[in-house]
């Protein structure tokens, strides 16, 4: 039996199962996603942020303070505190307060500013108490921590909350996100099908795989280490697949019910189809997630496999759920799809839009790359980082912390500089201070029961200043490595810039494996389907141009303060976890209308009329499912975490510029040009490649 005969059968059984048993089907899938969730809150979760790197010079500042002196390693919160009339007038309150926050659980010391030497501003009025957290203190403790403080404040005296479990804590409250997400993805599926039902049968075949993975991935947190963007990130990509496959599929299904065929049978060549092209557009999603692995960071490994398992639950909610709820409500849809059949158009415009590209293909063609290009130019100067409180809202209590200590001592306050000298730290103090670009140091500190002591270097300028990592470059290039040999001791340069620093450094420098592996993986994929050598390599190109031009965009929002949004670094994260979204997403539009246009070729041999066939059947479908996952994508620039922002826009353009700029002109114009050879695939090649077939 063929690998094609078989594929087929397996999806045929699978969707006959689901049709014959659909009550259990759906009981399946509700007490799966009812256990899943009722454990998870139970037991609740382990998330963490692990951004360390091994080997680099900031990890090795931070593993010799954390084994020297284990109880800096806790969580640190400053209360700053501003008067106009100084702060010795608010004493009394500074100090009931202080008192009060002593009391709190998980609060392992505070440091009052009247007794701390340099927390209160050279003119009096900013101060700051330094509260010294358990680690990983819960969430709920810091916002009780936060909840109080911001009762002490009133018209006089000025109370702020800074430090990394406030922004995490501000963060956490969650957005309207998701939920203007799906609301507007369900518009556009009431006004693409005409009935509330139709509409709803995609959109619950993505609630129920999204929500029984958030309840696994929080289960999978005590085993592995998982980032807390983990959940929100899979729901995005979640929401978008889910709904995208789910449309692919019914949209099959309904063409089949206008064919001529019964519920049932149309349900099952839907599966036979656009099944297979979904699990397939799955696969080549998982691969470009797995190609993750190839960077060796392992706080993205957590990440890959969120998204991955989210993608893998989606295909198997895609292809038995499905068929489940079509076979529940199938009579009542059905009747909407025949009354709505006489106002549907048949692909007109798509076919008269690909007979127009064909009749002067360069033109759009060159159009269309130049304004990739043109977009793509702006990521070229793309810098990476880390947010941090000045980079939020000017709302939020841990910007205005920051915005206070700066204020009174100085930009670089916020982000110190850590320098650890491993033997006698001569005068290292002294050069530091001659560098350019340094507005201050402490005094050496000893390490207890070492001969390590640590200096701070406050920079002159803020922490995600281009300036501030100069300084970074500066003392590790040029000035530490001359006092190390006057000493014979060694320096290493950490804290929050350098670290972050380490981390673009990483990611830059792991990036051209990775896109190999993505690109390679994906290409022999699509060369296996396709039986072409042209076909993957024009996919590879367009795919890397849109991801291009979605990563110019969000560097010209948020790198440089494009409508309004706050400038400053974007994520370290954003631009590979975007890649391997991206580049998988991008074969789902590639697969699904190249299918169509082989098909055509294949039964007629005429190139030029499989490309106009290909579009008019795909096109609306294709457009439809992209502007529901652009929305889906495109709320999360809603959310109050800046990392889904990025992720949210990056993936709401190049989602959009796919669909419509690469599938809708260029693909059409490429396809015409290469005419036939399009279809070329040498002998020894083809005989190497397995056969994958996803038509009939």
């Amino acid at each position: 039996m063929s690998t094609q005969t078989m594929s087929r059968s397996r999806l045929n059984r699978l969707a006959g199962w689901a049709q014959r048993r659909h009550w259990l089907a759906l009981g399946a899938w509700l007490v799966v996603l009812v256990a899943i969730t009722l454990g998870s809150q139970a037991l609740g979760s382990d998330y963490r942020d692990d951004h360390s790197l091994p080997g680099t010079e900031s990890q090795q500042v931070s593993d010799i303070v954390a084994r020297h002196a284990p109880a800096q390693q806790g969580e640190t919160v400053q209360v700053v505190f501003a008067h106009d009339e100084g702060l010795d007038q608010a004493r009394p309150r500074v100090d009931a307060l202080l008192a009060e926050l002593r009391e709190l659980p998980h609060v392992a010391d505070v440091r009052s500013p009247y007794t701390t030497p340099g927390a209160i501003s050279t003119d009096g009025g900013i101060g700051y108490a330094t509260v010294l957290l358990d680690p990983d203190p819960p969430a709920e403790d810091v916002q009780r921590l936060i909840d109080i403080t911001e009762a002490a404040e009133d018209k006089t005296l000025h109370v702020a909350l800074g430090g990394d479990a406030v922004r995490e804590a501000e963060d956490g409250g969650g957005g309207a996100a998701e939920g203007a997400g799906m609301l507007a993805a369900l518009v556009i599926l009431v006004v693409m099908f005409g009935s509330l039902l139709a509409a709803a049968v995609p959109l619950l075949t993505a609630v129920f795989a999204v929500g029984s993975t958030i309840g696994v991935i929080a289960l999978v947190s005590f085993v592995m280490d998982m980032p807390s963007y983990a959940p929100p990130l899979m729901m995005l990509v979640g929401l978008g697949v889910g709904i995208d496959y789910a449309l692919l599929i019914f949209s099959r299904f309904r063409g089949e019910l206008l064919a001529g065929r019964d519920r049932d049978d149309a349900a099952r060549v839907a599966l036979d189809t656009a099944g297979r092209s979904v699990l397939f557009a799955g696969c080549t999603v998982i691969t470009a997630l797995l190609g993750l692995l190839a960077l060796g960071l392992g706080s993205l490994r957590g990440v890959a496999f969120a998204v991955t398992l989210t993608v893998l639950v989606t295909m198997l909610a895609s292809v038995t759920l499905l068929p489940a709820l079509l076979t529940v409500f199938g009579g009542r849809i059905e009747r909407t799809i025949r009354r709505r059949a006489t106002r549907r158009v048949h692909g007109e415009r798509w076919r008269r839009l690909a007979a127009a590209v064909q009749r002067r293909p360069v033109v759009p063609l060159v159009v269309s790359v130049v304004a990739l290009a043109l977009l793509s130019l702006p990521a070229l100067g793309m810098r990476l980082g880390f947010a941090d409180a000045g980079t939020g809202s000017t709302a939020s209590t841990s910007r205005q912390a920051y915005d206070l200590l700066a204020e009174g001592f100085g930009p670089g306050v916020n982000g110190p500089l850590v320098v650890v000298s491993e033997g006698p730290p001569g005068p290292v103090r002294e050069a530091i201070e001659a560098t350019p670009g340094v507005a201050s140091t402490t005094a050496p500190q000893q390490l207890p029961g070492s001969d390590t002591a640590t200096v701070l270097v406050f920079p002159d300028s803020a922490p995600q200043d281009e300036a501030t990592h100069d300084l970074l470059e500066r003392l590790r290039a040029d000035v530490l490595p001359g006092v190390a040999e006057q000493t014979g001791s060694a320096y290493l340069v950490g804290g929050s810039v350098a670290a972050a620093d380490d981390f673009a450094a990483a990611v830059s420098d792991r990036l051209p494996l990775f896109i190999l592996v993505v690109v390679g993986l994906s290409a022999v994929l699509l060369a296996a389907v396709f039986r072409s050598v042209l076909i993957p390599l024009k996919a590879a190109v367009l795919n890397l141009l849109s991801i291009g031009a979605s990563l110019g965009v969000v560097t010209l929002v948020f790198g440089e303060g494009l409508f309004g949004a706050q400038p400053g670094p974007i994520e370290a994260f954003v631009p590979v976890m975007i890649f391997a979204i991206v580049f998988g997403l991008s074969m789902d539009y590639e697969v699904f209308l190249l299918s169509r246009m082989r098909e055509e070729w294949r039964r007629t041999g005429d190139a030029a009329h499989a490309v106009r066939e290909g579009l008019a059947t795909t096109g609306g479908v294709v457009t439809a499912a992209a502007v529901i996952m652009t929305v889906v994508f495109g709320a999360f620039v809603l959310s109050p975490d800046r990392m889904l922002q990025q992720f949210g826009l990056g993936l709401a353009v190049a989602v959009l510029l796919d669909a419509f700029l690469i599938r809708c002109l260029i693909v059409p114009a490429v396809m015409r040009l290469l005419g036939e050879r399009a279809w070329w695939l040498p002998r020894g090649l083809a005989r190497a490649l397995p056969t994958v077939r996803l038509d009939p």
